[in-house]
């Protein structure tokens, strides 16, 4: 099983570029999404962005994200 988390890019370097995750920035290689623009939300996953998707799903993908992290917290 594979997990991805929504990261909204903040600069480009080459085919490097700097992502924040949830409050958290990365650097990640954009090699599979070079058409990624500064501001697009992509899916990272073992440090690469996968696949561009768009703000509402990565909102979304985010709340459930911290759903689950919550739900740890509490137990």
């Amino acid at each position: 099983m594979c997990l991805a988390i929504p990261a909204k890019v903040i600069s480009m370097d080459g085919s490097i570029a700097k992502v924040d995750m949830m409050g958290n920035e990365r650097i990640v290689s954009i090699d599979l999404v070079p058409e990624v623009q500064i501001g697009e939300f992509v899916l990272i996953h073992a440090g690469f962005a996968i696949e561009i998707i768009d703000d509402e799903i990565a909102q979304e993908t985010e709340k459930l994200w911290l759903e689950v992290a919550d739900s740890y917290e509490e137990e």
